[in-house]
């Protein structure tokens, strides 16, 4: 694959309040999916598979983990020379007091010192807490052929969810007319993903100019954007056909980790040329004792089941405790369920313990149970 002059910048410092206690302590792309993943291995594994050399992680809120896990490089091989993840916090300027980053733009432009030296023709900016495979290399393409000054990804959303999305209104040609950050009512259900392509010299330029305009809220979606459309700069739509998730809240995480169950799920994260990186956890295999009962679940290393388990997505270290029934339920490393345990449509954090007997959720619940403290029987 050619190499192409480009690099990624993930935006990976938001609070992630929506998830609630996961992110209590961790920043949200440091959050576990799928059983064996981080969040983070998603955009950062398609930057390798893309080709793309240098990344910069740009982290804020609890950023200790996530800080650790990011800079290992070589889980996605990205350690080789002239390649590296680079973590990026906020820093302190000369002439200016430590600061945190103000928007989506301004983090950009604390670290346009970094981007100079990496000199790139363009640049690619993404979200650090999105659950998707993609090829940056044909958005690319993409934005080649049109000419563009900046490249959206876009898909359609359910009309309900439009409101939540920058939205795109379009010419037959996927020439990008008109904007709207999170309308109201909006005109079009084809929702901006985040992901962004720019070339650099512009790019920079926008970012100086915003860095001291009156009223400006740092943020791509409500100042950049914007003044590349106002001063008619060429933008194009760049549709992606595939599975996106955005998995701020514990509902949509919840059903991101159910959609792994489903034997032809779009993410596939079985196919061989488009792999998944992560940490590789040093453990035993998972054992599924004679009492024990497992179906349609994702299971790591390390987990022991001795209880009824359906439609579950297990991490490593879960232990499971005769008797126990778990169904519909995502849990994260080291979760240990009693004997006789009741366990259903939850998230269970790292660590959490569930007493004998205890019952979490509800079968027939429409809510997502989070759990993120140990549960006695009878609470």
């Amino acid at each position: 694959m050619e190499q192409n002059n480009m690099v990624a910048m993930i935006l990976a410092g938001g609070r992630g309040t929506r998830l609630y206690d996961l992110t209590k302590k961790n920043a949200k792309p440091a959050v576990y999916f799928g059983g064996k993943y981080r969040i983070i291995d998603f955009p950062l594994s398609n930057c390798a598979n893309s080709d793309i050399n240098i990344v910069g992680v740009l982290t804020q809120y609890e950023p200790v983990t996530l800080n650790a896990y990011a800079g290992q490089g070589q889980r996605w091989g990205l350690d080789t020379a002239g390649s590296g993840v680079y973590v990026l916090p906020p820093s302190e300027k000369d002439g200016t007091k430590f600061g945190v980053y103000k928007g989506t733009a301004d983090a950009i432009t604390q670290n346009i010192d970094f981007l100079d030296n990496a000199d790139p023709e363009y640049v690619l900016i993404l979200s650090g807490d999105h659950i998707y495979k993609m090829d940056y290399a044909d958005m690319l393409a993409t934005h080649k052929a049109n000419n563009a000054d900046l490249t959206i990804a876009v898909m359609p959303v359910p009309w309900e969810e439009a409101p939540r999305f920058g939205i795109m209104n379009c010419d037959e040609t996927g020439r990008i007319v008109e904007f709207e950050e999170k309308p109201a009512q909006p005109k079009s259900n084809l929702a901006s993903m985040g992901i962004y392509i720019f070339n650099w010299k512009q790019l920079r330029k926008a970012l100086v100019a915003d860095m001291n305009k009156e009223g400006s809220n740092h943020d791509f979606g409500k100042d950049i954007i914007p003044d590349f459309l106002n001063s008619n700069k060429k933008l194009f739509s760049y549709r992606f056909e595939g599975y996106w998730k955005d998995v701020g809240t514990i509902d949509s995480l919840w059903e991101a980790n159910m959609d792994l169950l489903n034997k032809n799920n779009e993410l596939d994260l079985d196919d061989p040329n488009w792999k998944i990186y992560t940490e590789d956890i040093p453990a035993l295999p998972h054992y599924i004792s004679e009492t024990g009962s497992v179906k349609k679940c994702y299971i790591n290393q390390g987990a022991i089941i001795n209880g009824d388990v359906k439609e579950c997505v297990i991490s490593n270290g879960v232990v499971i405790g005769e008797g126990a029934d778990v169904q519909k339920s995502v849990l994260m490393p080291g979760v240990k369920i009693g004997a006789g345990a009741k366990v259903y449509r939850a998230i269970l954090a790292e660590g959490v313990k569930v007493e004998d007997g205890a019952v979490v959720g509800s079968i027939n619940s429409k809510e997502i149970a989070l759990i993120a403290k140990n549960v006695k029987k009878g609470e």
